[in-house]
Order: C-alpha cells, then sequence, then structure tokens
C-alpha cells in the first residue's frame, strides 16, 4: 500500500532469527568456546528460541498488541512474548515433541528475557545466552538484526548497519556479551535505523490509518466472531492469523456488513484521511501524556464544523533510539581490545552522536 513489495512474514523473520542466533553463538564458541564451556545443546536451545520468538504474535502482529486488545481487555495486559510461552507449551503437548523439560525452560526465559524479569538459576549459569534473541539488558540482540536490515532493504531506504560486524567481534566478559570500542558507531547505526524505520514506515500516515481501520474492523467483528477471547486460549489462538480479513470479507453475515465495508475501503484505498501531527518538545512531555479524542473535541473551535468523538482517532507515537534513553549506549560495555579482559562503558562521551 505505501512500499510496494515491502512485505515479509513472521515466518520469514523467525527464519533469520533462528538462523543468526545460530551464527552467534557459533561466533562465540569459536572463540571462547572452551573458556564458557559452551555445549552443542546450548547452541541447538538458542537457536529454537529464535525460531520461536514470535508465535505468540496475533494478526497484523503489533497492531493487534497495541491497537486492538487494549480497547476490548478493560485493562488487562497482555503481551505477545507471554503468549508465546503459552504457545509452545501447547505445541511440545499437541504434538507429543521429545524435548527436555529443561531445556524447553531455557527456551522459553531466553524468549521473556527482554521483559527484565529477576534472573532465574538457570539464567545466572551462562546468563549471556540470554542476551541472544531478546536482550533486556541493552536492546543489541538478532531479532533487532534480522527485522531492521529485512525492513530496510524490503522498503528500499538501504542500510549501513553491519551486523556482521558486531558479531564476528564480540566477546563475552565477566558473562556479558561486550563490543570493541571502535564499534560504538555501528552500535549507534543499529539504534538509529530502527529509529528511523519508526519515523518513516512504522508510522507513515497511511500506514497508520490502515491500521486504524483493521483496528476497527477487527472491533465491529469481535462479538461475532469471538477473536478477543481466542487469545487465553491456545488451541483456537493458532487459528488467528491474518487471514481474518479475508474471511471477514468474504462473509455473507449482516451483523459484518460494518467491518466488510471497511475492508473494503482499504481495497479501494478510501483511507481515514490524515489531518495533522504535533512535534511535542522533549520540555513540554509531561503535559503531553496521551491525547484522546475527547481533548480535540473539547478544543475546537465554535462556529466550524462540529467533530464528535467518533470521528476522530489519535495515534500516540514516541520515538526513542531505545528504551526511552537518550543514549542507548550507556547499558553497553566496551572493550578496548580483544585480548584485554577488562572493559570500558561510555557514557556522555558519546551523547552527540546519539541524539534525535
Amino acid at each position: 500500500m505505501v512500499y510496494p513489495g515491502a512485505v515479509h512474514s513472521r515466518f520469514e523473520h523467525s527464519l533469520g532469527v533462528y538462523w543468526l542466533a545460530g551464527k552467534a553463538v557459533d561466533t562465540i564458541k569459536t572463540y571462547q568456546g572452551f573458556e564458557l564451556d559452551i555445549e552443542h545443546s546450548d547452541i541447538q536451545t538458542v537457536k529454537l528460541a529464535g525460531l520461536l520468538h514470535d508465535v505468540g504474535h496475533g494478526p497484523f502482529s503489533h497492531s493487534f498488541e497495541r491497537e486492538f486488545l487494549p480497547l476490548v481487555l478493560n485493562g488487562f495486559k497482555w503481551c505477545h512474548e507471554d503468549m508465546s510461552v503459552k504457545m509452545i507449551d501447547y505445541i511440545v503437548d499437541e504434538h507429543n515433541i521429545d524435548i527436555g523439560t529443561e531445556r524447553l525452560k531455557k527456551v522459553k526465559e531466553m524468549i521473556t528475557a527482554s521483559h527484565e524479569h529477576t534472573p532465574t538459576k538457570s539464567m545466572v549459569e551462562k546468563h549471556f545466552l540470554y542476551d541472544i534473541v531478546a536482550n533486556g539488558r541493552n536492546g543489541i540482540d538478532v531479532d533487532k538484526f534480522d527485522y531492521i536490515v529485512r525492513d530496510s532493504r524490503a522498503c528500499g531506504l538501504g542500510c549501513n548497519f553491519q551486523f556482521e560486524r558486531l558479531m564476528e567481534t564480540m566477546r563475552v566478559i565477566g558473562d556479558e556479551i561486550c563490543y570493541r570500542a571502535k564499534d560504538y558507531l555501528t552500535i549507534h547505526k543499529l539504534f538509529a535505523t530502527r529509529a528511523d524505520l519508526h519515523r518513516t514506515v512504522y508510522t507513515h500516515a497511511k500506514v497508520k490509518a490502515i491500521e486504524l481501520m483493521v483496528t476497527d474492523a477487527l472491533l465491529k467483528a469481535n462479538d461475532s466472531l469471538g477473536i478477543s477471547s481466542s487469545i487465553h486460549q491456545p488451541a483456537e489462538f493458532w487459528k488467528l492469523d491474518d487471514s481474518i480479513l479475508r474471511r471477514i470479507e468474504i462473509s455473507t453475515e449482516p451483523e459484518l456488513k460494518e467491518s466488510r465495508d471497511l475492508i473494503l475501503r482499504i481495497r479501494r484505498r478510501e483511507l481515514y484521511q490524515f489531518c495533522n501531527e504535533f512535534s511535542v518538545p522533549k520540555d513540554k512531555m509531561e503535559h503531553f501524556n496521551k491525547i484522546t479524542p475527547q481533548d480535540i473535541v473539547c478544543s475546537q473551535k465554535a462556529g466550524g464544523v462540529t467533530l464528535k468523538e467518533e470521528d476522530i482517532a489519535v495515534s500516540n507515537v514516541k520515538i526513542d533510539l531505545t528504551r526511552e534513553r537518550n543514549n542507548p549506549l550507556e547499558c553497553i560495555k566496551f572493550f578496548k581490545v580483544l585480548i584485554s579482559s577488562s572493559i570500558w562503558i561510555f557514557f556522555n562521551v558519546f551523547d552527540i552522536h546519539c541524539s534525535l
């Protein structure tokens, strides 16, 4: 709709993360395998985590999780990482997959590691393995490597971030993956490219319009199709994917007419119209927590067109380099030379390179 040819599925992304996860552990094992006691089972466990890390996503991935579900769950917190854990248990039980209890536990912990939970006993041992697929310490993980490069190339934006350089020279020091000091600019490119993708692709005006229309179509079909109720039942959730729009589109039930009409509008490119955007200065952020349609309605001038709340959709977007920090490098440990065990931490020295 916006970037012709820019299509890839969760399946392709998951295969990419699977491959990169294996490559990352293989590289560490090549240089430090004996020192770190990396076994073949460790490699297989990390690769499994990479392959399965997104099986908990619903249709249209983040739009389903961030736009649709908050409107129907009445405050109940749901995240795809936790659903991935439930889906993995369901798959193992349903298909009688022979996998050890301890390995299965590690796979699930590697997927939820980015939540920054208190490390379990199994995570304390070889903790660096839990930073490869979903890194809760500093955000550098193979999940980002894959989707950033994949999305940049698919959209024709180009990508000057080279993850191969980082993966070849990273080393484990003190049970944490560390990077050469000279590679700090490469790491900055990772986070800067991510921010650019959010700015130019993921939050593009037409992309957001389509997301909002898909969300409205799902909302209007929710009671009839029981969409939101399936998120608690893995046996039903696995049936829920992007094809639900086609299911609605070819339906004949009267109660799905409003949803069908919205999907037809998307097909015809009769999209919600973008009206305006406003960038909030950093020093004013506390006064603009989350703008709602009600705020817009209450602020309109008398004598003009009278808008109702249902006429308005507001998308509150916050784009930063990572985890709401101005400097993503402050939580990353660097070493100066490969033969040294010393760790250098860079803080304010690089603020000038990390500003948005």
